[in-house]
């Protein structure tokens, strides 16, 4: 359980406590502010927690005065804000809306601030519970809460009202009747916001009771209450009770006829005429009961007054037809009705008799339909296939790239990487500038296709054509006569014989014997076969040859950069052992030259200069590289 809903729970079991014994005690109190500051739940409003808070140990007396709080909240936030959601969220998280409920089913007496504070309250309940979002407790807000809510409203007014009746002084009357007013409002507010609770308000006793009130004022606004109810949804006026309709007409009614006030006839004939042009039913009603029967010529009979002289001359007009000619209209309705069934079932069974061949028709649609889309859906998923396959392959390929570049990086000398780094770039320019130059030579023979494919016919017309000519000028040879042909004379022959002696003396051509043509080929051959056996071996001792060069820069650059013998600490010296034996040689060499020259006593180095070099027997030298380490060889 999430920690907000277990503070919900403690304070939902305090609830419950609270119906049985008003409030708990003290330790109750702390405990359970112990608990909902642990349970603090991400992103609440600190405002709302410690109002929570307050209110859990806060004696019962300053509770509803505490939650007036809420409604400086409420009011600084933006209206329609994301911000005012949560917030609202978190209030009915916290039971704080449970909490201004329960104080509003006290008795009012006991509340400190009296109808003032009750009347705020009223404010901050609808203005908490309309855009509110429930979440998992949804049919516990909209099944007990939101009725509950909308039926303490209407005791609270019924209590308001025996209040304004009883009161005395005129400053105290307009008092009450001015948070009357704000407790209508709060309702009208709720039941906009809720609609579905319209139909529990309309055939509650407490509304009733509230329409049948003798004063003046507190008539006109439960009248505009109910008219504004109205106006935002009339269709629950037919679901109530047929006797709760009945009995607030007859009071709205009762109020137009028999009350003196203008404003009270106004707001009846607006409240009457908004129920009859919102629905039908009710304005046959009026018409036609016996109930209301000459209720045309009352109205008529009514004083026309300036103010709502036009909604009583509506109201009028809309009773006025005759009733005669009403139950005629009816008579040809129905048999209007009567004739549209007949005729809608005639077309429906003509229908039926071809409904089988239109079934195997629908069908045949549909698995042809359904077929093509599992081959396209088939079709989408092996090219999501092969795409996801693409994607892999190139991810592996980027990978052993990746891999290979690493494994270059760790051989090439760092002095060598920006000569690396040209000779991939122009590697990489090739590549690129090769796959662009197939693209733009396949995209170019796409676009010559049609041109191409247009002479291929025309060669194979003309083709054909050359060949049916050949076949006829040869089948007309055949069939010709002998005696038609005309042979060569021996003067022509002569000439020709002539014309072909001089061509072959003045190009005589060479002539080789075929053993010797077989010699020359095998020594091209041979000649080829050692060429390519060559370069392949050039091409190792290249790369040979460029791996000892970058080998060698590294060594050199790191020498270089070495520091001396004195300052070098641990094993730093063996990082600078060649692997190359004669390199080695050479240096131990070296070192023993300098070693036996500084060991030789002075005499023997009388008349010797700085540059001169000193000779080292071959058997030293020989004994002593036996126990020299070289470099990159593992010991014996």
């Amino acid at each position: 359980m999430p920690p907000s809903r277990v503070a919900t729970h403690t304070l939902r079991t305090r609830h419950t406590e609270v119906r049985g014994a008003i409030w708990p005690s003290a330790r109750g109190m702390l405990s359970e502010v112990e608990v909902i500051e642990k349970m603090k739940p991400t992103g609440t409003d600190p405002r709302i927690l410690s109002l929570a808070a307050e209110v859990a140990k806060s004696p019962e007396q300053n509770v509803p005065v505490i939650l007036l709080k809420l409604k400086e909240i409420i009011n600084n936030t933006p209206l329609g804000s994301s911000e005012l959601k949560k917030i609202k969220q978190d209030i009915y998280c916290y039971d704080l809306i449970q909490y201004c409920l329960l104080v509003l089913s006290q008795d009012c007496s006991r509340i400190q601030g009296g109808w003032t504070t009750i009347s705020q309250l009223t404010q901050i309940l609808s203005q908490c519970c309309v855009g509110l979002d429930p979440g998992e407790d949804a049919e516990e807000f909209y099944k007990e809460l939101l009725p509950s809510a909308a039926e303490n409203f209407l005791v609270l007014g019924r209590q308001l009202q025996t209040c304004f009746i009883n009161a005395i002084k005129d400053e105290e009357k307009d008092n009450l009747l001015h948070f009357f007013q704000i407790l209508t409002d709060s309702l009208f507010w709720l039941l906009g916001g809720h609609i579905q609770l319209i139909q529990n308000v309309l055939q509650s006793d407490h509304l009733l009771h509230l329409l049948q009130t003798d004063n003046v004022q507190i008539g006109s606004i439960v009248m505009t209450l109910l008219q504004n109810i109205l106006q935002i949804n009339s269709c629950d006026l037919l679901k109530i009770e047929r006797k709760t309709l009945h009995s607030i007409l007859d009071e709205v009614l009762f109020k137009l006829l028999s009350t003196p006030s203008p404003s009270i006839k106004h707001t009846a004939t607006k409240l009457l005429l908004v129920m009859a042009e919102s629905h039908q039913e009710i304005l046959i009603l009026l018409r036609l009961s016996a109930c209301y029967k000459g209720l045309r010529s009352l109205l008529n009979k009514q004083e026309t007054v300036t103010e709502f002289s036009q909604e009583l001359k509506q109201l009028v007009g809309l009773l006025s037809p005759k009733i005669q000619q009403e139950v005629e209209e009816q008579k040809l309705h129905k048999a209007a009705c009567l004739i549209q069934a007949y005729w809608k079932g005639f077309q429906t069974r003509k229908r039926l008799k071809t409904l089988p061949s239109a079934v195997i028709a629908l069908q045949r649609s549909f698995r042809s339909k359904r077929t093509k889309t599992l081959l396209e859906l088939n079709r989408q998923k092996e090219e999501e296939d092969l795409r996801l396959r693409l994607q892999l392959h190139r991810q592996r390929a980027m990978r052993i790239l990746r891999e290979l570049r690493l494994s270059m990086l760790e051989i090439v000398h760092p002095g060598q990487m920006e000569k690396y780094n040209r000779e991939m770039e122009e590697k990489s320019a090739l590549i690129i500038q090769k796959h662009w130059r197939g693209y733009r030579e396949r995209k170019k023979f796409h676009q010559q296709r049609p041109s191409l494919t247009e002479y291929k016919a025309a060669v194979t017309l003309q083709r054909a054509v050359l060949k049916f000519l050949a076949k006829r000028h040869k089948k007309k040879k055949l069939f010709a006569s002998w005696h038609e042909l005309q042979g060569l004379t021996d003067a022509r022959r002569v000439e020709l014989k002539q014309q072909v002696d001089d061509y072959v003396r003045r190009h005589p051509g060479s002539q080789m014997s075929e053993v010797a043509s077989r010699e020359l080929h095998a020594q091209a051959q041979e000649q080829l076969q050692h060429y390519f056996m060559g370069r392949t071996l050039e091409e190792r001792a290249q790369q040979h040859r460029e791996a000892l060069m970058a080998q060698i820069s590294t060594n050199i650059e790191q020498l270089m950069k070495a520091p001396s013998l004195k300052e070098t600490e641990g094993k730093e010296p063996e990082h600078f052992l060649s692997r190359s034996r004669p390199v080695a040689a050479k240096a131990k060499q070296a070192h023993l030259t300098t070693l036996k020259h500084i060991q030789a006593p002075w005499w023997k180095k009388l008349g010797e200069e700085p540059g001169d070099d000193i000779d080292v027997s071959k058997d030293e030298l020989s004994l002593e590289l036996e126990t020299l380490f070289i470099g990159g060889i593992k010991p014996p």
